[in-house]
């Protein structure tokens, strides 16, 4: 059962880390809507090549020096999405929340390496996006490394491996995303490799609890200290559940393979120097506080806060982070993206983006809300003659109703909680855990001699 709460009768979850707020965007009056703050989007006037990348070097000194003390702890971040968490995305997602931590699509170093003349279409993004972390993917330490390389003088916050993706386009071809599970040696060596050639800047990772029949807590628990023992991964992202790579689309491995929550929470018991955030199955902010009561050091969400951006970010900064409410509005977050949008219509040709392109995150904005389909239909068709997204939406926006556009984010609720009856942890047997620890080792001196 779920109901609808206003965000005051929930208590905040807050823990004891030190909070710094994500600095505050600058106070200019609103122009299509009313409203208290705006962003500035007007384009970068660096021509020559030099003073672009003597720009790059800068933004990514600053974003090693601002990494420590600037930012919130990652206890909530929205998940790596092909096609969906695009700069377009992520700008509506940071106009929503300050705080949450987010993900660029998989980038998959090939991509990044053999099209350089287009690392800006690929990796630029807007100042405000960070705290933002690069998706690569990709099985080669050396094209890895040399694809980070490249990526680091956009100045991202840090850099994860794709080792969870279940799609055939990614596990099958080139041995990368989930089926790297089975070589954990070489996710080690990848990692490694692009920690030193990207000093400063942390390397992640994101993977699933195991891959087809290896889905014992033994195999997740060799892997983890097969990676942390072979680089410096000191984060991993755990989807709960197993990756099926044979006989199940991407989609139903997102559903059918059971989530195993307890072997997380086992891994948070049996490696106390190294950080775990949650993933999988956890659709609204309520449980999100429930997994980090419960000891996950982090909470990654994926559809849920693409599907439902208002409801879901709209209260990350209050509920997760214990920010006091800004009374932003649906109706402010537009005039602000409609600046971002029409600044960056054609910017790297036509139609790249278009508005389709930059009108696509809006159209869940009002998810469930009056008037929420007949405002897609007009969006839909007003698509087909408009010249930049500022017409788009003055043509459609008035659809809506005012107490829509100026309400604040709800907040969902799920009424049973879904950490509270988990199994007993796993544990390994003193065998097993001998067996765990020599490998351990063997790779500390494999790693020392090479």
């Amino acid at each position: 059962m779920r109901a609808f709460v206003s965000a005051q009768s929930l208590v905040s979850f807050s823990p004891s880390a030190s909070r710094v707020l994500h600095s505050s965007t600058s106070q200019v009056a609103g122009i299509l809507f009313p409203c208290s703050r705006k962003l500035s989007w007007k384009r970068a006037s660096i021509s020559s090549f030099s003073h672009r990348r003597e720009a790059r070097a800068t933004v990514a000194s600053a974003a090693i020096e601002r990494r420590d003390s600037s930012y919130s702890p990652p206890w909530f971040s929205v998940a790596p999405m092909m096609d969906w968490t695009d700069n377009h995305y992520r700008t509506l997602a940071r106009l929503i929340s300050r705080r949450a931590w987010l993900y660029t699509e998989m980038i998959v170093a090939d991509a990044i390496n053999h099209q350089q003349e287009n690392l800006d279409r690929m990796l630029e993004y807007p100042e405000f996006q960070h705290p933002i972390v690069l998706q690569l993917g990709g099985s080669s330490p050396e094209k890895l490394s040399k694809a980070a390389q490249l990526a680091k003088r956009y100045g991202y916050d840090e850099i994860n491996l794709n080792c969870g993706c279940p799609s055939d386009k990614v596990a099958g071809h080139g041995c990368f995303g989930a089926s790297l599970m089975l070589d954990p040696q070489l996710v080690g060596r990848a990692l490694a490799a692009i920690a030193e050639g990207c000093p400063g800047i942390p390397v992640t990772v994101k993977c699933r609890i195991g891959v087809d029949h290896f889905d014992t807590y033994e195999f997740l628990y060799n892997f983890v200290a097969t990676v942390a023992s072979m680089s410096p991964t000191e984060h991993f992202i755990i989807h709960s559940r197993k990756a099926i790579l044979k006989g199940l689309s991407p989609a139903a491995n997102r559903n059918i393979p059971p989530l195993k929550y307890e072997f997380v929470y086992a891994l948070i018991n049996d490696f106390p120097h190294l950080k775990f955030t949650l993933n999988g199955g956890i659709d609204n902010i309520h449980q999100v506080c429930e997994g980090l009561k419960k000891g996950a050091h982090g909470v990654m969400l994926g559809r849920a806060a693409y599907n439902s951006p208002w409801a879901i970010l709209g209260n990350v900064d209050n509920v997760v982070y214990g920010e006091a409410r800004q009374g932003l509005t649906r109706r402010q977050v537009l005039e602000q993206y409609v600046e971002y949008a029409d600044a960056n219509l054609h910017k790297h040709g036509f139609k790249k983006p278009s508005i389709r392109h930059l009108v696509k995150p809006l159209l869940h904005l009002f998810h469930a809300e009056a008037g929420a389909g007949q405002w897609r239909r007009a969006v839909d068709e007003s698509l087909r003659h408009s010249e930049d997204v500022r017409s788009l939406m003055k043509e459609t926006l008035s659809i809506l109703p005012d107490f829509v556009l100026d309400s604040p984010p709800p907040l969902e609720v799920s009424m049973e909680p879904v950490f509270c009856d988990l199994p007993p942890l796993p544990r390994l047997s003193s065998t097993q855990e001998h067996e765990s620890d020599k490998i351990v080792e063997d790779e500390r001196l494999l790693c020392n001699h090479s």
